[in-house]
């Protein structure tokens, strides 16, 4: 089972991941598309991303904002599959928009 990680060591990853902020027991994102479309076109881009490393984010889509939502269900709170499922969103956006 992977561990969590501490308030520190959440902090700390978060350093090199801009937009991303901690919540208890998460990590989120708000990204703003320019359009709805661009929006969805944005989640089945990380859906497909959040498959291939078997670790999926709860999405919640608001017209053109995007917001996501990492956490370990089975760990309860936040792990390192969290914080390197952020860079991948990051990356996918970043391509994506150019954030």
């Amino acid at each position: 089972m992977t561990d969590l990680l501490t308030d520190d060591q959440i902090t700390h990853s978060l350093r090199d991941l801009p937009g991303w902020q901690p919540r208890p027991g998460s990590l989120v994102r708000d990204v703003t598309a320019p359009d709805f479309l661009a929006g969805i076109a944005l989640v089945g881009d990380v859906a497909q991303a959040a498959e291939q490393m078997n670790h999926h984010p709860d999405i919640d889509i608001r017209w053109t904002t995007v917001t996501f939502s990492l956490t370990t269900h089975a760990c309860g709170g936040v792990t390192n599959n969290d914080v390197e499922l952020a860079r991948r969103i990051s990356e996918i956006v970043d391509q994506r928009f150019g954030d």
